[in-house]
């Protein structure tokens, strides 16, 4: 299978390599009013497809689709990743991949056990569809999902149906291989990195990477308290730098390069760490840290609502380091 990048996405700078933070924004309204799909899917490049979420938090407005949802379209079926935040958003990104194309969906892969990954497992199940997830993701919905499933139910009332938590059936630990009507698609957990299980989808005929949440670029990244920004960064420079993709479907935001995911992801967290363990030396304490200097960050999305949380974590993390 062969194609030319789409002239939309040359236009857009992204094959071009120019920035494209400036795209997303947390005000911008649903873009796909007659779907409960927050965006219809683009094909990023020929034979992949990604329906983009809104860069805010999960809301009943966005029903919940605030990352990515792509697939996979080759000659002898259909690769999904990610289940999209409910059943109806894993059935409205299953209509639109029956108005692509003929073939049947083979695969669901979970990029990692958060709930806009996990929580459409159900409806795909319920097509007969096997799911693929890190053993990580796997522990994660076992032991929490039920206060996932609380969480979407809190925000999405009724939007969010009939949904279930329901576990990926298929697990695997460093890597799982596919070779599907002539795709070679390597499904890598690299290491350590935003949150238990995550994982990267690399197709590298194509060069392409659908990254998860590995790699952010438009909106800044969260770091949760279980999360160890140091194995991120090594994760980052040893396994996925060797790599270096072409092109990139982040977890969230807008399909993009190599160097723009790197400046984001590893130089803000490069650039964090430093000033914590500068403000650690000088004897500063969690109070004050969450005032370091973080303003050449501020155009991201979601800066106003994590750069302190993520500044007090990281001193959580260093002070024992």
């Amino acid at each position: 299978m062969t194609g030319t990048i789409p002239k939309a996405l040359l236009l857009s700078g992204f094959a071009l390599g120019l920035p494209v933070a400036g795209l997303a924004s947390e005000d911008i309204a649903d873009q796909y009013p007659q779907s409960e799909l927050y965006s219809k899917p683009v094909e990023v490049i020929p034979h992949v497809f990604s329906a983009i979420g809104a860069t805010a938090p999960p809301t009943y407005e966005n029903a919940g689709h605030n990352n990515n949802l792509s697939f996979i379209v080759t000659d002898a079926g259909v690769v999904v990743i990610n289940a999209g935040a409910s059943d109806a958003l894993a059935a409205a990104l299953h209509a639109e991949i029956k108005a692509v194309t003929d073939q049947a969906v083979v695969l669901l892969i979970n990029e990692n056990g958060q709930g806009h990954a996990v929580l459409g497992n159900g409806y795909w199940r319920d097509q007969g569809v096997d799911i693929l997830a890190h053993a990580d993701a796997i522990a994660e919905t076992e032991k929490n999902g039920d206060f996932i499933l609380q969480g979407m139910l809190g925000y999405n009332k009724d939007r969010a149906g009939d949904t279930r938590m329901e576990h990926a059936n298929l697990s695997f630990d460093d890597r799982h291989d596919l070779s599907l009507g002539g795709v070679d698609i390597q499904v890598l957990h690299l290491g350590p990195a935003h949150d238990p299980g995550d994982l990267q989808v690399w197709i590298p005929d194509w060069q392409i990477m659908i990254a998860g949440d590995i790699a952010f670029h438009e909106r800044m990244l969260p770091i949760f308290p279980h999360t160890c920004t140091s194995c991120w960064i090594e994760t980052w420079v040893e396994k996925l730098e060797p790599l270096a993709p072409t092109y990139v479907i982040p977890g969230h935001g807008h399909p993009t390069n190599f160097a723009q995911v790197r400046r984001y992801t590893l130089d803000y967290l490069v650039d964090l760490r430093a000033k914590i363990g500068a403000h650690i030396e000088a004897d500063g304490d969690l109070a004050s840290a969450y005032y370091v200097d973080q303003e050449q960050w501020r155009g991201l999305d979601t800066f106003e609502e994590l750069a302190t949380k993520n500044a007090g974590r990281v001193f959580e993390e260093m002070e024992w380091e």
